[in-house]
């Protein structure tokens, strides 16, 4: 399985982007994405930038991995 993680582009250098994860900052190849700016939300996989999405995808993926960790969570504590 493969798992892209939306991500705010807050620095450009070329074909590399600084990207903010939700205050985890890390270093994506852009070059398969066209027309990038800063503060546009891209799905990063494996360090590389494969597609663009709206600001509200990316926020509804958050919501949804915070719900699974929560779930995982009371299954640890037997809830």
């Amino acid at each position: 399985m493969c798992l892209a993680i939306p991500g705010k582009i807050i620095e450009i250098k070329e074909k590399k982007a600084i990207v903010d994860f939700g205050g985890i900052k890390r270093e994506a190849d852009i070059s398969f994405v066209e027309d990038l700016h800063i503060n546009d939300f891209v799905l990063v996989h494996v360090g590389f930038a494969i597609q663009k999405v709206e600001e509200e995808v990316a926020r509804e993926t958050y919501r949804l991995l915070a719900e699974i960790e929560i779930q995982d969570e009371l299954a640890k504590n037997g809830v």
